[in-house]
């Protein structure tokens, strides 16, 4: 009898270690995106279009018999639409949209696109649609990288896997003044449950028309909590009065966990941290690019995504770019004829080597120094102030943060025709 008890105690072990083995497993998400795994217990595909809203089961191209019949909805002037609803656990997988040719360039700012997770009231994503999808400016170009992609210049494709707990809702705000007609597919799968350890995925947009001197441009604000930082795309639109020199030489600065005076994490300029040296031309690679790069006009658009190269933060994380430039001897010379005003920052005498650099670390101000008193091989980094705006993606344990609203339309297209998209058809 003892043994017979012994026994069934050892099965009934036995058999809640495998329930909950089996249980455990199905509710790994890692499972997901493992080609050769057979789907976990309870997780479903969904997709949301206009020909199925819902993403319901059996209910997908009913308009029109089975036909294709609502390929895209319209968007009034003002109106906004949502693209997904969802309640419950889940995971989308990908976002595609299709650039209509309907939209002007600055509809691409008019546009904005928000997420927002677990019911939340804020949404964790507020950015204008094109500068969501990797490239800034209002501007397209084909490229493909780890998260985005525009095949042949005209489409939206992102595959940032985002997670949430409770529910999930995405829609796109119209601010244009016309009806826009709006091409899109959501791609999700429904779980059972999220992992407790799964983050929140969130995206910031920030604009400075005109950077102040001497000062950091800001790519993400503070914020606080447990997560990862993801990466940027940066737009900048040079200053004419820097016309021929080069902007790039600004160091990537993130501040982890406390740092206040100086980051734990800093670059060696722009184009390093994108991935080349010595200006960059224009390339799109897995993690890093430079989709547009117009010399001729101080236009440049680049990304940089920490994919493999992990950037995680415990406490809080802060970002930022220096904005610095770098020009020789005879363009300051005469950068400064036209009215610009050179705050250097560090020279060097290619000739005389790293002792000659030195001596120029603190020269000051007087514009007569780069005529009189420096040799003809000066090179000089010098504060500039741009236009940049950039588009933050991070992850952070809560589905909303205290970062700033998505500034207004106005902020968003203000001269992108005249210094942009006018210099480019030129």
């Amino acid at each position: 009898m003892k043994k017979n008890i012994i026994l069934g105690l050892f099965v009934l072990a036995t058999m809640v270690s495998c329930t909950a083995n089996k249980e455990e497993k199905s509710f790994q998400t890692s499972d997901i995106n493992t080609l050769y795994k057979a789907a976990p217990e309870g997780v479903k595909t969904k997709w949301f279009s206009s020909e199925n809203k819902k993403g319901e089961k059996g209910k997908g191209g009913q308009t029109n018999k089975g036909a294709k019949g609502d390929a895209f909805t319209m968007i009034g002037p003002g109106d906004s639409t949502i693209l997904l609803e969802h309640q419950g656990a889940g995971i989308i997988t990908k976002i595609w949209s299709a650039n209509s040719t309907q939209w002007s360039e600055e509809d691409r700012r008019k546009l904005s696109i928000n997420m927002y997770w677990d019911n939340e009231e804020k949404p964790a994503v507020s950015v204008p649609f094109s500068d969501f999808f990797g490239i800034g400016l209002g501007l397209m170009t084909p490229f493909e990288n780890a998260f985005f992609s525009m095949p042949e210049g005209r489409s939206f494709n992102c595959a940032i896997p985002m997670p949430f707990r409770k529910a999930a809702k995405i829609e796109v705000v119209n601010e244009s003044d016309k009806f826009i007609m709006f091409y899109y597919k959501i791609n999700m799968v429904e779980l059972p449950k999220l992992d407790d350890d799964a983050l929140y995925f969130h995206a910031f947009w920030n604009r400075e028309i005109e950077t102040e001197k001497g000062k950091d441009y800001t790519i993400l604000p503070k914020i606080e909590g447990q997560g990862r930082y993801l990466g940027t795309n940066i737009g900048v639109i040079g200053n004419e009065k820097y016309r021929g020199s080069w902007f790039g030489e600004g160091e990537v600065k993130i501040y982890l966990d406390g740092d206040r005076e100086f980051p734990s994490l800093v670059g060696t300029g722009t184009e390093d941290y994108i991935g080349t040296g010595w200006g960059q031309g224009e390339y799109a690679h897995t993690i890093q690019g430079s989709t547009i790069s117009n010399k001729a006009f101080d236009l440049y658009t680049f990304y940089r995504f920490h994919t493999y190269d992990p950037v995680y933060f415990h406490n809080d994380c802060r970002i930022t770019i220096q904005q610095i430039g770098n020009s020789t001897k005879q363009g300051i010379i005469d950068m400064i004829e036209k009215g610009a005003e050179i705050i250097p920052v560090w020279s060097y005498v290619e000739k005389d080597g790293y002792d000659a650099a030195k001596r120029y670390l603190d020269m000051g101000n007087p514009p007569s120094v780069y005529s009189e008193n420096f040799p003809d091989g000066v090179s000089t980094n010098f504060y500039r102030n741009d236009d940049v705006s950039s588009t933050a993606y991070f992850y952070l344990d809560k589905p909303s943060s205290s970062l700033p609203k998505l500034p207004s339309v106005e902020m968003r297209t203000k001269r992108l025709k005249e210094k942009v998209f006018d210099k480019l058809k030129k």
